[in-house]
């Protein structure tokens, strides 16, 4: 019988829904977990996580039997599931709808994974929504505005 052979690492980027700070400190480090556990169930890796109170970066060597979209999908409801079972936040935590999947190579993935880390300094310089399309620029991803997500100026 033949074997799969694989390497995918993709960074999934996505956002409160609201884009609004709900994210606390208090609690980042075990919806981090959360995350990394269910990216587990599902024969993947979770190689780097940062929560940011808006936003999120999960770096993930994905199994070939599970699509981006199915790993997103279980991702952001068991992590929204967690935060409103556990009433972490003041009325319903989501996600906005969609989410940014980008593909890297093996040699790259020591720098993304910096990337990842470093998300609470990088922030200090740059907004998410500029962060945001520097990613689609750099990586040369075609895209339409009204699409994006939803934008709020604070």
């Amino acid at each position: 019988m033949a074997n799969t052979y694989s390497q995918l690492y993709i960074q999934f980027v996505f956002s409160v829904k609201g884009r609004e700070n709900l994210i606390q400190e208090s609690f980042r480090d075990e919806l981090e977990k959360i995350m990394c556990s269910i990216v587990s169930s599902s024969k993947s890796k979770a190689l780097a996580v940062y929560c940011n109170p808006d936003h999120t970066h999960i770096l993930v060597s994905l199994h070939p039997s599970i699509s981006p979209s199915k790993l997103m999908e279980q991702v952001k409801s068991g992590s929204s599931n967690w935060i409103n079972k556990k009433k972490l936040v003041l009325g319903k935590f989501a996600w906005q709808d969609g989410y940014g999947a980008f593909s890297y190579t093996k040699n790259v993935i020591d720098h993304v994974i910096k990337y990842i880390f470093e998300q609470r300094e990088h922030h200090k310089k740059q907004t998410f929504r500029d962060e945001y399309l520097d990613l689609l620029k750099t990586l040369d991803i075609s895209h339409e505005k009204r699409y994006l997500f939803e934008w709020y100026d604070k």
